[in-house]
């Protein structure tokens, strides 16, 4: 199979995923206790009151018909109107949705420029103090949950030294990044402890290989070996590592957004939940959904371009 082909295959593999999601999601929302309409109006609204506000959201319909409606919406691309904001979803989600993104961005940049050094350094050190010491500091970031982290951070850096802001998102780029960077330290802190500690292995193993002894009897320069093979082939379960985690760092955006005051989809995700604001929970799902599968596909782009054998 040629790679051209292989790849219109993974992009089909994508469109049943959607489809189960977008089925999925529509039911689960409607799972949740409660109802939409008793968290807008409270307790003690009238019966007629809470008739008119069913039928003004289209709630009274049946569960068909709201679905059919809802995939109708998708294909189209719109998902509605927020029940809890009153502004279209497509709207709403295009505000907060370069908060999140950034955020994972710059905690999935984070980890991975300070693990592969890291993993580099423990890996020609096994079992020596420099390997032993990365490898504890990093195990009490696997072991720390990340709002505690968070709140750490800003405890150090925000109220006593004053450094970066308490939290929010800012204006301009500049002010995004100075706002995100603790966020995003927080985020990166056990992504990058399992990326050291995946590298850090697979160098160990590709250091023992066949090619790396015929490499140095050559004569090779140990920074050629280390860069054009040792580190080629270890990358390889590292960068599947990074897209199966990239759900992760999205789902830890949920957490990292609200400690921080982050106005991105993350919060936005717990905001509609408790509003029981079924658009806004199905559009999202979605929307993290397409981001995720973009970044599987992406995975297997460079896993085919470190291995070639992939797409065959």
């Amino acid at each position: 199979m040629n790679r051209g082909a292989w790849l219109l295959g993974r992009l089909a593999q994508i469109v049943p995923s959607f489809l189960a999601i977008g089925v999925a999601v529509f039911v689960l929302a409607r799972l949740l206790p409660g109802d939409p309409v008793s968290a807008m109006l409270g307790d003690h609204a009238s019966d007629v009151t809470i008739a008119k506000l069913t039928a003004q959201l289209g709630l009274d319909r049946s569960i068909p018909v709201q679905f059919w409606g809802f995939l109708t919406g998708v294909v189209h691309g719109q998902f509605g109107t927020s029940i809890a904001y009153r502004i279209p979803v497509t709207q709403l989600i295009a505000e907060r949705l370069p908060a999140t993104l950034i955020l994972t961005g710059l905690s999935a940049l984070i980890g991975i420029v300070m693990a592969v050094p890291l993993a580099f350094i423990a890996a020609q050190n096994a079992n020596r103090w420099p390997d032993l010491l990365i490898r504890g500091v990093f195990q009490v970031g696997l072991s720390t949950p990340i709002f505690y982290v968070g709140l750490l951070l800003l405890t150090v850096f925000s109220a006593t030294l004053h450094v970066f802001p308490v939290g929010g998102y800012g204006d301009g780029w500049g002010e995004h990044l100075r706002h995100l960077f603790l966020p995003s330290i927080t985020l990166a802190f056990s992504f990058t402890a399992i990326l050291m500690r995946s590298l850090r292995g697979s160098i160990l193993e590709v250091l023992t290989a066949e090619f790396v002894d015929f490499a140095r009897s050559k004569g090779l320069r140990a920074r050629l070996i280390m860069g054009r093979h040792v580190l080629r082939n270890a990358m390889i379960a590292t960068v599947t590592l990074v897209g199966l985690h990239v759900g992760s760092l999205l789902g830890g955006a949920v957490i990292t957004e609200s400690v921080f005051a982050v106005p991105g989809v993350g919060r936005l995700m717990v905001e509609s939940i408790f509003a029981r604001d079924y658009p806004v929970i199905q559009a999202l799902t979605l929307v993290l959904a397409v981001l995720v599968s973009l970044a599987f596909l992406v995975t297997d782009i460079v896993q085919m371009w470190l291995d070639p054998r992939v797409g065959r």
